[in-house]
């Protein structure tokens, strides 16, 4: 592995420099004790002082000393140069002999008890990163891990080149242990079936392995047949009893994937060593992904007639309304006269025969209907579909075996007992059947056909029961089955307790956390205390303007005031946007791939092959088509490319692993831009969901009146940076919760941002996220509607809260079970290693193991109470602190304009999405964030050029101006009419510096490099 093909130079040259500081970090690494200047002082002379202090404090943030130590940031040196009382510029001096710096260097290493890599120190290096190599393949990720552990271990890291041959090495030692742990499984006989995956197949009219990667569309009873077939295939096969559990979780997916990806012919053409166990990997992720469909889509089927259901309740409700409308006039003309004082009993009778009539009460008397059940007859309406729900659910259960936890005994049973209805063909449901899970609304129903001595009535509400039941119980995880990955048991989705023990320590390094329980409170406790301080001194103030209590103790929470923007920076931005050169959507693609190479990171499915000459002009196209939602055929039409090459481009080169690093490396190049830094330090971030309309059937769209007038929509979960940019995009299903989501965009992130404060609105204020973003080293920074309205706990009696917060401690009514905690507390770091190291999704861990209906097990109590203990600590925060407030705020309204820039971006078809494959729609949403974020990086370059220009003239721009220029506003970049790519003349327009010329008011034109 050639160090240029992971590092470009300029990223090697970053490697080994100074990053920029943040002030978290400028606190936290460069503040010295009374110790540390002791040590300093012995160096004598004021350049050497300062130098060796440069290094000390440089060593345990970055893990190593750059060699160019005067290049240090000059916040670090000015806060070190005061503390010492060393003018700042006898560093400049420092360093000349290198051999002086590395004298100093290894008495910095010995005083601050760090360690250079030694052979055992290499060794213990090399285990780890074999050990993360079995788990990711990317060198990258690798060489990041590596950085990482060594600074935990307190080891200076060596030279990058150096590291990252050990990587490589790594890499090479990771592939042939995956040989040998899975050699056993290939007999004569299961190698002939795994080379019949990549032959087509007559009946199937293509290879068995490309029939299983087709996914289905609907939740019809066509559709579920069609998934149970393949689920039958793959257990002739034997690939649910594939054990690969000898290789790490994230290395079966990496296998998986390439499979995915590679066609049948290029799989033919490996060598066996690595097309079979990637075949096996796939063959054993698709029982799995296949049993997984069969069961989403039952899900799906009886939620739809569930769903039809109630549609028609709702619909027989407003008749039953207006047809009663002439008996409730009647009933107010009796009750008239039946309640008037004045009239006596004797008269009430004929008064209502005379006054109202004989004709007129026989006549509502014969309108009267039975009384409606418990339901509104919901069940009954479900039982209309019987013969629907026939066509797929006896096959279900013949084919699924399910489980469960407490209390789903009886459910089970009673499953249990259809399947062998079905099986039998028998009509009554057997004596004794179970029917303690039927829902309390639905039991009059089955009480009154069992009264009538009604078996099949009986009999069908029992079944629709029965499937719904299990349906529900699926969902919330009290329900599960072996094989599955959806609808597994939610304990399997943890470390192991052996897994766990030997990373535990490491762990806590790498996550800040303590070890200790008692640690863990005590410094949340120490949290909680600053901010109540913080917030009784906001409450005594009573300022009717601010965060206040009334006389009754009722929290007031003043909404925030317009954002005070200055004057200057309205004026400012339609200044800059003038000056802006005025392009299509085409060239800015152009410019920023010139910039950052970023459909490089678009390989071919099939690996490393010839990159033709036009190829970046049709990646340029594909993009364009999915951004504005046009499609291939109409770009085909637009720019005179022929759809089948356009097409052909799309399907080898863009898939979701491809476009998010291509994502990221303009991410990353944006992030490194001068003018970005007025924006935000990237390590604040926000996430939320923005809807799409569907056309056609698809799985993942829904219903969702409030959003899709008619018909059904997606949405896309998009993850934002306090500089504009986009880093994750997720397309999930329209009323699926999104909380579910919210740390997964953190974790999963593959930028340089060093994101560690994330923003949500209420929806992500979950006490799961709470406790999982603590629990991994991150702060939760949402804005909860009605904030003023949620319990706060203490952690201690509410004698000695109020003692010492008379105000403030009255806010909180309940005490945190601290016990539970202690108790749990290696089980929630478990919790939060198994979510950080892959083993499971936090959409998983916060969708089943937090949402179950059954009595909550003491895991998912401890993590709802630690969460109640950090929500506590930000809610004290965010009430006493206007700032805090505001900063959040703002980060919410750049997610909000970055849904704008999409929305208008995605104009073709009305915005209505056309792609109807959970995997197609999940690259279309990448191409229209590789776009945006192209718009953004694109604005942002020429807005700072644009500054540069001002500011040659003489005139003064404040960064506090810079950062209300949002680079979102893309009224210079065109979207609409005929594209074309014309890489070379687009790039001929640019000058020597790479850019277009200025706008500028005089109708002259400067270039932009100035």
């Amino acid at each position: 592995m050639a160090t240029r093909d992971v590092f470009s130079e300029e990223d090697l040259a970053r490697l080994r420099g100074f990053p920029e500081l943040g002030r978290a970090e400028l606190i936290r690494h460069f503040t010295l004790t009374g110790a540390d200047e002791a040590f300093l002082r012995k160096f004598r002379t004021g350049r050497n002082v300062l130098g060796v202090a440069v290094q000390l404090c440089t060593l345990p943030w970055l893990g190593f000393v750059p060699d160019e130590v005067s290049a240090a940031p000059a916040a670090a040196v000015g806060r070190l140069s005061q503390r010492l009382g060393i003018a700042m510029g006898e560093l400049r001096g420092y360093g000349e002999r290198e051999q002086t710096r590395t004298d100093h260097l290894r008495e910095v290493v010995a005083y601050a008890g760090w360690r250079t890599v030694d052979t055992g120190e290499w060794k213990d290096l090399d285990e780890f990163l074999f050990a993360r190599a079995m788990e990711h393949d990317s060198p990258k990720l690798l060489f990041r891990l590596a950085c990482e552990y060594l600074i935990s271990s307190r080891v200076v890291r060596p030279g990058v080149v150096h590291l990252l041959e050990h990587v490589a090495t790594a890499r090479a030692r990771a592939r042939e242990e995956t040989w040998t742990r899975v050699a056993h499984l290939l007999t004569d006989r299961r190698r002939d079936e795994l080379d019949l995956l990549l032959v087509p197949d007559a009946y199937l009219g293509r290879t068995p392995l490309a029939w299983l990667g087709i996914g289905p569309t609907s939740s019809s009873p066509a559709a579920v047949k069609a998934e149970l077939e393949k689920l039958d295939y793959l257990r002739r096969l034997d690939a649910h009893t594939l054990d690969l559990s000898t290789l790490p979780e994230q290395r079966r997916r990496f296998l998986a994937g390439v499979g995915r990806r590679l066609t049948a012919q290029a799989l033919q053409r490996r060598e066996p060593e690595r097309r079979y166990p990637i075949l096996l990997t796939l063959l054993a992720q698709s029982a799995v992904d296949v049993l997984d469909e069969v069961l989403l889509l039952f899900d799906q089927a009886v939620s739809g007639r569930e769903s039809a259901a109630k549609q028609k309740v709702t619909e027989a409700l407003a008749e039953r309304a207006k047809g009663g409308e002439n008996r409730q006039a009647l009933l107010d003309e009796i009750l008239t006269i039946v309640l008037d004082p004045a009239i006596g009993d004797e008269q009430i009778g004929p008064l209502l025969r005379g006054r109202i009539g004989m004709d007129r009460m026989r006549a509502a008397w014969a309108e009267k209907r039975e009384r409606l059940p418990r339901d509104h007859g919901h069940l009954a309406m479900m039982d209309a579909s019987m013969t629907y729900l026939r066509q797929f659910a006896p096959q279900v259960l013949r084919a699924v075996r399910f489980a469960g936890g407490p209390g789903t005994d009886e459910l089970l049973r009673a499953v249990s007992i259809l399947a062998e209805l079905y099986a039998t063909g028998a009509r009554k449901v057997p004596a004794g059947a179970p029917v303690g899970f039927v829902p309390t609304k639905w039991a009059g129903y089955l009480a009154a056909a069992a009264e009538a001595g009604d078996t099949t009535a009986y009999r069908r509400y029992w079944e629709i029961a029965v499937l719904v039941g299990l349906r529900d119980g699926l969902r919330s995880g009290d329900v599960f089955v072996s094989g599955s990955r959806r609808y597994a048991d939610p304990a399997s989705f943890l470390l192991t307790a052996e897994a766990w023990a030997p990373q535990k320590l490491e762990f806590c390094h790498l996550v800040g956390k303590p070890a200790q329980a008692a640690d863990a409170l005590a410094q949340a406790d120490d949290e909680l205390h600053t901010a109540l301080s913080d917030l009784e001194t906001q409450l005594a103030k009573g300022d009717p303007g601010e965060v206040r209590l009334t006389d009754d103790g009722e929290l007031i929470i003043p909404p925030l005031t317009a954002e005070d923007v200055p004057g200057e920076a309205d004026a400012l931005r339609a200044e800059l946007a003038a000056m802006l050169p005025r392009v299509p959507i085409a060239s800015v693609l152009v410019e920023v791939d010139a910039r950052t190479g970023f459909t490089d990171h678009l390989v071919h499915a099939g690996g490393k092959v010839n990159r033709p000459a036009e190829l970046k002009r049709n990646l340029l196209y594909v993009i364009i088509a999915e951004a504005t939602n046009m499609g291939l055929s109409a770009m085909a039409e637009s720019c005179g490319v022929p759809y089948d090459v356009l097409a052909w481009t799309a399907e080898w080169y863009f898939r979701p692993e491809t476009l998010e690093a291509a994502n990221a490396a303009v991410v990353n190049y944006h992030h490194r831009l001068p003018l970005t830094q007025a924006f935000g330090s990237g390590t604040l971030s926000s996430s939320d969901g923005q809807r799409f309309p569907v056309k056609g059937k698809s799985l993942t769209a829904r219903h969702l009146s409030r959003y899709f007038a008619r018909g059904q929509g997606v949405s896309t979960y998009t993850h934002v940076s306090d500089q504009h940019s986009t880093f994750d995009t997720k397309v999930i299903v329209a009323t699926a919760p999104e909380s579910h989501y919210v740390l997964d965009g953190l974790l999963g992130n593959e930028t340089d941002l060093p994101t560690f404060e994330h923003a949500t609105d209420t929806h992500g204020a979950t006490l799961a996220n709470f406790a999982l973003f603590d629990l991994v080293g991150k702060q939760l920074s949402p804005r909860i509607r009605d904030l003023g309205k949620i319990t706060l706990y203490r952690t201690g009696p509410r004698a000695d809260v109020l003692a010492r917060y008379p105000r403030a401690g009255a806010l909180l009514t309940r005490r945190l079970n601290t016990d539970l905690i202690t108790g749990m507390w290696d089980d929630l770091l478990r919790v939060a290693a198994s979510v950080q190291g892959g083993h499971a999704t936090a959409a998983l861990v916060v969708g089943k193991l937090c949402s179950s209906k059954r009595q909550q097990n003491a895991l998912t109590s401890a993590i709802k109470e630690y969460g109640a203990l950090r929500r506590t600590v930000y809610a004290a925060r965010y009430l006493a602190d206007e700032t805090y407030r505001r900063r959040i705020a703002r980060q919410l309204n750049k997610g909000e304009n970055l849904h704008a820039l999409r929305r208008s971006l995605a104009y073709a078809g009305e915005g209505a999405l056309r792609r109807r494959h959970h995997e197609q729609q999940t690259e279309q949403m990448w191409c229209l964030t590789l776009a945006t974020n192209a718009i953004v990086c694109w604005s942002t370059e020429y807005h700072g050029l644009a500054v540069g220009a001002v500011r040659r003239e003489g005139r003064v721009v404040d960064d506090e101006v810079l950062a209300h220029i949002w680079p979102t506003h893309h009224e210079n970049v065109h979207f609409y009419g005929t594209h074309a790519v014309d890489i070379d003349g687009e790039l001929a327009q640019l000058d020597a510096d790479g850019y277009r010329p200025l706008r500028l008011a005089d109708g002259d034109s400067e270039h932009a490099a100035g």
